[in-house]
């Protein structure tokens, strides 16, 4: 017998009880299903037993590791039913592209045509096995077994990542026969998978889970036609270039070729950068293109690079940042927690941010604010500014996509930009790569050598700043005149060599240390390369140093 400690009370289970076994016996005290343990503070999947005395506590689906894994075993439990449903000998493969909105957009190469009806059949299929309640069972293999087995499945880009990964062992899950490696946690079986829906969506299978807010209730799909095309055209772009996975970016670096591929990228955004630029000037009546996206996405370094752009058709432009029209300190609304809430529109002074910008386009001198961050004092230091004929202003904020930001501004004066980092490279064809993810590092790397800040910091304050990228970044995304993907097919290989110091200096027992240890494992699946050939002006360049720009 064990003792296992739940909230102070120590109960016996005969040694090897699964945590799941345990957590069904506590799960009317949670309005959420429990989808993970800790044990001792560490997670566990619910397949585990207890096979020494443990403290437990519990996970659900509300939590953002819990969530997680519901979508691993979704993904997981939708892959099986293509292939059940379409035939493993018809099916080239299936593909996790990317996320948009609570859908989980997938691509499936087969002989025939995908359909409605054939998607439909899919549904059919993933609840049958819901009902089933089959269980996902995991097992570790030596990796040259593993790497056999995703070999013999017509995995092939599987079989490829581990050729790169130095660790001896992979976990490889199995469903009813069907075997497949999974990033992360995953449930114990698919009777776990209680909501969640298909759609035939732009040839492809778009699967709606719940978020982690309400993990019981699926959102009415809202397209964005916008945002899947930004994305399809970056994925569509790295399988021109024939980097689809990590495992495919581990390849060209081991072939030496990687300082070509950094620069036919590199030319690729500025290709784009150009375009927009011609779009802007062909308007005619633009005097404000506003800049806006979620944390790290570029919005700096993009903004210098299209005034540059700008300048070659004639155009004088401006940069302005909106950050400089924030409220003093003493005046910046606070959260729930009580901490400065700068990421409300409520922090920035849009009156007079629009008194400014009517004065200018009305042909008056204007005296621009810069905020002095170290005081929390907005401070009037001489910048004065009229525009002329050619003048443009390049205005880079948050909110700038939000109509309330420019209330005062005709619309035919403005020109909206949004941007951000939207990853088109896949771990493999099944586990794609958050954007959040590549955000956050890029920030864990930008912030410690600007502004000092430790790893950890930034990672605690990662969910209150994804929380106002969702109330006042993302509702106004679809608006904008132009969507440009900033992100690197290479910068995660470059930032591995920033990020891991700067991860490893967080101590287990801090609340940060699970994330931590989770981008690291993350890492360990690149190969890394030096930042030398990064040319200057790189977006890159504003997250790890040496840009050309004053970033």
């Amino acid at each position: 017998m064990v003792t296992v400690t739940i909230n102070g009370e120590k109960k016996e289970y005969p040694e090897g009880t699964t945590f799941e076994t345990i957590a069904n016996e506590y799960q009317e005290q949670y309005d959420n299903l429990i989808a993970l343990v800790l044990e001792n503070g560490k997670i566990r999947e619910l397949i585990k037993t207890a096979d020494k005395d443990c403290e437990l506590s519990f996970l659900t689906l509300k939590d953002n590791i819990g969530h997680k894994a519901y979508v691993r075993t979704a993904l997981m439990i939708l892959v099986k039913a293509v292939y059940d449903v379409l035939g493993a000998d018809r099916v080239e493969k299936v593909k996790v592209e990317f996320s948009i909105g609570q859908g989980y957009y997938c691509d499936v190469k087969m002989e025939e045509k995908l359909t409605a009806g054939l998607v439909k059949k899919v549904n059919e299929r993933m609840r049958e096995l819901v009902e089933l309640d089959l269980p996902i069972t995991k097992k570790s293999y030596p990796i040259g077994e593993a790497r056999a087995i995703f070999r013999e499945n017509k995995m092939l880009d599987k079989e490829k990542l581990f050729r790169y990964r130095r660790s001896s062992f992979v976990n490889v899950y199995c469903l009813d026969g069907y075997y497949d490696y999974y990033y992360g946690f995953m449930l114990p079986g698919t009777g776990y998978l209680k909501y969640f829906d298909l759609m035939f969506y732009e040839n492809g299978i778009l699967l709606l889970i719940p978020g982690a807010e309400e993990p019981d209730k699926i959102d009415y799909f809202e397209p964005k036609e916008k945002l899947f095309n930004t994305l399809k055209t970056s994925a569509l772009w790295g399988e021109m270039m024939g980097i689809d996975s990590v495992g495919d970016l581990n390849d060209i670096i081991c072939a030496g070729d990687m300082s070509d591929m950094i620069l036919v990228q590199e030319a690729l955004l500025e290709r784009r950068i150009g375009e927009i630029a011609k779009t802007i000037v062909e308007r005619g009546d633009v005097k404000f293109v506003l800049i806006a996206g979620p944390s790290s996405s570029g919005k700096t370094t993009f903004s210098h690079r299209l005034s540059i752009q700008l300048r070659t058709y004639g155009k004088i432009p401006h940069p302005i940042a909106l950050d400089d029209y924030f409220v003093n300190r003493d005046k910046t609304p606070r959260d729930e927690n009580g901490d400065y809430n700068f990421e409300c529109l409520e922090a920035i002074d849009i009156k007079q941010f629009n008194e400014d910008m009517t004065r200018l386009l009305n042909g008056e001198i204007v005296e621009l604010p810069s905020f002095n961050f170290k005081t929390g004092i907005r401070e009037y230091k001489g910048n004065f500014k009229k525009l002329g004929p050619e003048d443009i202003l390049v205005i880079e904020g948050i909110h700038g996509l939000n109509p309330a930001t420019t209330y005062s501004l005709p619309d035919e004066s403005k020109f909206k930009i949004y941007i951000s980092a939207l990853t088109n490279l896949n771990i493999d064809e099944h586990n794609r790569i958050p954007t959040t993810d590549g955000r956050l590092l890029r920030r864990i790397v930008r912030d410690a050598r600007t502004r000092g800040t430790s790893a950890r910091r930034t990672i605690e304050m990662w969910p209150s700043v994804r929380r106002g990228e969702e109330a006042y970044i993302f509702p106004f995304q679809e608006d904008a005149d132009e969507m440009f993907n900033s992100v690197l097919i290479y910068e995660l290989a470059v930032l591995k060599q920033y990020a891991e110091p700067l991860l490893f200096g967080i101590k287990e027992g801090e609340p940060e240390y699970y994330e931590a240890k989770r981008l690291l494992k993350f890492l360990e699946y690149f190969l890394g390369i030096d930042s030398e050939n990064v040319p200057s002006n790189s977006i890159c360049r504003e997250f790890i140093g040496g840009s050309c720009f004053p970033v």
